[in-house]
């Protein structure tokens, strides 16, 4: 049996569940007896199923945003099985060994493993607890793919991947670590799986040595607790997803707009110089980014506390920058430096998390004698956010920075607690490490909430469940080359079909060599192109570093990101209702199209715009147009999907379709959204052909309709707002509507 000795190893030390005793319904949950203990099934709308076997209380993280009310279900027995039933939805359950099938519809979405032996024998289990651990098996079809599980930077379907819930300091994205794991992935044949646990969570996912056609997850938990979803269409999984560890809030309209930083302005006149140069070249830009070595001595991060030698008056330098129509944004992490006075006081009143012997847990980046060479890595204390008096200290220790004019912090960093940690609440860091950062980024957020002026926003780098509640997440520390784009694309992608609709990556690349004028600007034009968009790197950012070409290229698409922000909060919009995220996987929008599965750095934009940014020299791109009419925005040809693309385009362009039957809002180019103050959010309506889809904006609903003639009627444009038709197509402007009628040629209108 050489063959299984991989399979094997991954099974030992777990007991596979054999039996099962029906024990009653109460309160909508559904008992039954294993020998692990009690497990409990709950059903709830629309189409969750909880199953749990819990073996001891622990800590609960608030991972889940509000608890579902139970729905009732109907139990009978087929054989030695069970049969639980709500919802069109069928959950069948059946012992020796315990496994299930759920139906949708009297079809089966999803199954226990079905990897049989030679002799006949299931060779993986289907439920296996072992000692504080649980193995978890189910069934995947031939081809079926599987998607999700956070940011991740390589190919968007998992199949074929071992793959690991647990945050990293990735330093890069070219492997499999990364900063932000959930242990959350769905398959478009209409089902999802989520693991509710902060625990360490190994996913094989038709991972060859184990199964090459069963899902294995193994849960480094005492407790199993995993929710099953069931849906139409992989929005309706998210949708299920989002409904269950939370939503977005809607971000500031300000955070659309430009985010430059570098790592790192040396001083503040530096700083200053910058924000005056992109004015004076007229380089749109809402927000100046100090990273973290820019405003504070390094070697004493992080205390709140500003370098009074660079920075002697950081009221006047905030309020230059405001007068400049540019917000400041500070870094920060949740480490104290053991050569920061602070560090013996808050490890004195027990803020710090410890090690198994009392102290003060202190986290070293390097080993000895290097750590003492780079200030900015000096050995550290963490802040035990599991403490409430810690907890409340850091919230409200950003109340002066707020105060003094700050707009938003960059929470970079909170991957570091190791799993030896002790935390106040009893808890090790086996079950603290993937959770710190929903609990950093969450204190951050209150911290704005309730000290800051200009709406709730973070810009973290690490997560976990239900991080997405605590806007915006950023890929961290790509390399400057081509490789490291299409990864950053591809981690955005991952994390938005994982529930966090807002994404950024670092454009230019992090770390290596300053890039070249062409890789800085396909990198521009795919962060335009992005929900949000933020410049930074260890060299310069700024475009006028790249030569005037690249200045005049990147100034123009920074003016067509502006011209985007209604667009972008409508999507945003959309994303606060149900979760979808604003840049959407191919396979998210087009889960029936096989061809559009297998596509990884191209994307909808939204509902109305397919994207397909360069990703390699020499402007050459490959595309696909699914079933559908398209609009080629620099060509106006319109194209019938579905086809495939080759093209060279001119560094310029990027290829942007707009998909038939949609509408997109453009606004005014402005230098920063100060400028859009008492100005209509909208100036501009495009209609891609005949429009058959509306589109809700904050304050303003575009509905798609017939009036009683059976025409198209495009409903709620405003006065004074410009509609663009794509197509053949008559068009006459009534009052706030655009009646669409018979084929004719394609004009503009003013209401």
């Amino acid at each position: 049996m050489q063959f299984n000795r991989e399979r094997l190893a991954a099974q030992k030390g777990f007991q596979r569940l054999e039996a099962l005793s029906f024990q009653g319904t109460t309160s909508g949950k559904t008992r039954f007896l294993t020998q692990a203990g009690w497990l409990e099934i709950t059903f709830h709308t629309p189409g969750i199923i909880r199953l749990r076997l819990e073996a001891r209380p622990q800590t609960d993280y608030g991972l889940l945003a509000s608890p579902l009310e139970p729905v009732a279900v109907r139990q009978t027995t087929r054989g030695d099985g069970y049969r639980l039933e709500a919802m069109g939805l069928t959950l069948e359950l059946v012992p020796d060994p315990l496994r299930l099938c759920l139906e949708r519809n009297g079809q089966v979405i999803l199954e226990s493993a079905t990897d049989m032996s030679i002799e006949g024998e299931l060779q993986i289990a289907p439920f296996a607890r072992g000692a504080d651990q649980w193995l978890v098996s189910l069934a995947l079809r031939s081809g079926e793919p599987v998607y999700g599980l956070g940011e991740k930077f390589g190919p968007l379907n998992h199949r074929g991947q071992m793959t690991t819930s647990w945050n990293a300091d990735a330093l890069g994205v070219n492997a499999e670590a990364s900063y932000k794991n959930v242990p959350f992935a769905w398959s478009p044949e209409g089902w999802g799986i989520l693991v509710h646990t902060p625990a360490r969570v190994a996913h094989g996912i038709g991972h060859p040595p184990w199964s090459h056609r069963s899902y294995i997850l193994q849960v480094d938990d005492p407790n199993l607790d995993i929710f099953l979803l069931a849906g139409d269409t992989p929005a309706d999984i998210i949708r299920q997803y989002t409904l269950l560890t939370g939503r977005s809030p809607l971000p500031p309209r300000w955070s659309y707009g430009t985010w430059m930083s570098r790592c790192y302005y040396r001083t503040a006149e530096e700083a200053l110089q910058v924000a005056r140069t992109l004015r004076a070249r007229s380089i749109p830009c809402d927000v100046l980014v100090l990273d973290g070595r820019a405003w504070h001595k390094p070697e004493y991060r992080f205390d709140f506390k500003w370098d009074a030698d660079r920075y002697p008056d950081p009221e006047s330098f905030i309020r230059e920058l405001n007068d400049l129509g540019l917000r400041l944004c500070l870094w920060e992490y949740p480490y104290i430096s053991v050569r920061n006075r602070l560090f013996a006081e808050l490890a004195e009143k027990g803020y710090l998390l410890r090690s198994s012997s009392g102290e003060a847990l202190i986290h070293k980046w390097l080993p000895e004698p290097f750590e003492s060479l780079v200030p900015q890595l000096q050995p550290s204390g963490i802040v035990d956010l599991t403490n409430p008096d810690a907890y409340t200290w850091y919230r409200d220790a950003h109340r002066d920075l707020f105060a003094m004019g700050v707009s938003a912090m960059k929470t970079d960093f909170g991957e570091a607690v190791p799993e030896d940690a002790v935390a106040h609440n009893g808890d090790t860091g086996k079950r603290l490490h993937n959770v710190y950062p929903l609990l950093y980024n969450r204190c951050a957020s209150e911290a704005t909430d309730e000290y800051g002026k200009d709406g709730t926003v973070v810009w973290g780098r690490s997560g976990w469940i239900g991080s997405q509640r605590y806007p915006i997440q950023w890929g961290g520390d790509p390399s400057c080359d081509w490789e490291g784009l299409a990864a950053s694309i591809r981690g955005g992608l991952s994390w938005g079909m994982s529930g966090g609709p807002f994404y950024s990556h670092d454009v230019g690349g992090f770390s290596g060599a300053k890039p070249d004028s062409e890789l800085y600007v396909r990198w521009a034009q795919a962060g335009v192109m992005s929900s949000h968009i933020r410049f930074h790197g260890t060299s310069p950012r700024e475009p006028w570093e790249y030569g005037e070409e690249a200045e005049r290229i990147v100034r123009r698409w920074l003016e067509w990101r502006y011209r985007l922000i209604p667009y972008l909060e409508a999507c945003a919009l959309e994303a606060h209702q149900t979760g979808i995220p604003v840049a959407r996987a191919m396979p998210l929008v087009f889960p029936r199209d096989i061809l559009a599965r297998s596509i990884d750095e191209q994307y909808m934009l939204g509902p109305a715009l397919l994207v397909a940014p360069v990703v390699r020299p020499g402007g050459k791109v490959s595309a696909y147009l699914p079933e559908d009419g398209w609009y080629d925005l620099w060509s106006e040809q319109r194209l019938e999907g579905p086809r495939a693309l080759d093209l060279v385009l001119p560094l310029d362009r990027i290829m942007i379709y707009g998909r038939e039957g949609f509408i997109l809002p453009l606004g005014p180019a402005v230098q920063h959204t100060g400028e859009l103050d008492g100005l209509a959010s909208s100036e501009e309506v495009w209609v891609f052909g005949r429009p058959r889809h509306g589109l809700d904006l904050p304050g303003l609903s575009l509905e798609a309709g017939a009036d009683d003639q059976g025409r198209t009627v495009l409903k709620g444009v405003p006065q004074g707002v410009k509609v663009r038709h794509w197509g053949n197509l008559s068009a006459e402007h009534h009052g706030d509507r655009v009646i669409f009628g018979l084929d004719g040629p394609p004009n503009d209108m003013s209401a």
